[in-house]
């Protein structure tokens, strides 16, 4: 088995739609974000868009299109019917798997809200959903993978064997606490094919709800390049958390023994909402084909963010999308994503 990475060819993304059936804070908003990730998408590969009215969300799509003046052609959309408790595809969406042959599997693992904190009995359908109306191409096999709990955006790949991950997260009660860490890097193993788990065993930002997803910690750019959330204020409630990661990934080295390339990223300034700190980090970024899509926090660090992925992906256009409106929902662009190989999207 093989776990891609998320630089390989891609045949699209799949974003889950925000509508008035979802918990989003100033819904309106959030939907001109989602309209201005799906432009950027649409650039390169397709889209698949799971919504409870594909009717009403198309027709949402070209009236924001419209009057954001974004380029979007609607009927490069796939439309996908779907009941949903909310929008986080990354870690309610398949996780794709290669077999040894080539076989393409895409893994449906339990979503159980992070840990039972949020309902999500129609989230956790999805997966099943969408490949039973043959969004994908007949060679994609979808594998029930439970009893195991399992987030997208809980685990990064380089593509060759090694994952990141978050003691914190994986390691949490209330999703896999039947089995103990052992048992659980053996799962992940096995499903994965794994030669190497990393194991952050600090890192965390306030106002997260993932319990430290490493998305938003640390992410492979390529198999010798790590990008993280650095923290420089040592007066911010998420500087020893973030330092002590820091000192961690410096000490870690590839395979072949040689330290890793570390890209910092700064940590946006504190944005807050009803008086909660809301989880920025442009660690949470997006990569497709030919382009890398960063969450914007509308602040000079967004250009800083922008130039060091910039050094680091010299063959993709890195650009900022504005995500403020997502942090309301203490997630990001990365969060509301998930991408699938070249070959399996019809």
């Amino acid at each position: 088995m093989r776990l891609p990475a998320e630089w390989e060819r891609q045949s699209g993304v799949q974003l889950t739609w925000p509508d008035d059936t979802t918990p989003w804070y100033e819904l309106e908003k959030v939907q001109e974000c989602y309209a201005r990730i799906a432009e950027a998408v649409l650039e390169h590969e397709n889209l698949l868009i799971v919504t409870t009215s594909p009717e009403d969300t198309a027709r949402r799509i070209e009236e924001l299109a419209t009057g954001l003046g974004l380029d979007i052609d609607i009927y490069r959309i796939i439309f996908c019917e779907c009941g949903i408790n909310d929008t986080w595809a990354r870690d309610h969406g398949g996780i794709s798997v290669y077999g040894d042959n080539g076989e393409k599997y895409l893994y449906d693992f339990v979503f159980n809200g992070w840990g039972l904190k949020f309902a999500s009995d129609k989230d956790n359908l999805i997966t099943r959903k969408i490949f039973f109306d043959n969004v994908f191409n007949e060679d994609v096999m979808c594998v029930d993978m439970r009893p195991f709990v399992l987030e997208g955006g809980s685990i990064d790949s380089d593509g060759q064997g090694t994952l990141l991950t978050t003691a914190e997260c994986l390691c949490s009660v209330n999703r896999n606490e039947y089995l103990d860490r052992d048992e659980i890097e053996a799962e992940l193993r096995s499903a994965f094919g794994l030669k190497r788990i990393i194991w952050l065993e600090h890192g965390a930002i306030a106002g997260d709800d993932t319990d430290s997803h490493v998305d938003i910690m640390a992410r492979f750019c390529s198999p010798d390049t790590i990008a993280y959330t650095k923290c420089y204020d040592e007066a911010d409630e998420n500087y020893a958390e973030l330092s002590a990661m820091e000192e961690q990934l410096k000490g870690l080295a590839t395979p072949d023994g040689k330290p890793y390339n570390l890209v910092p990223l700064p940590l946006p300034e504190p944005m807050y909402l009803d008086g909660y700190r809301l989880p920025a980090s442009y660690a949470n970024f997006l990569i497709i084909n030919g382009a890398v899509l960063v969450p914007g926090a509308g602040a000079d660090t967004d250009e800083i963010a922008r130039e060091r992925l910039q050094a680091v992906f010299p063959d993709r256009e890195v650009k900022v999308i504005d995500c403020r409106p997502l942090l309301s929902g203490h997630g990001s662009l990365h969060c509301v994503t998930m991408q699938f190989p070249e070959g399996w999207i019809n």
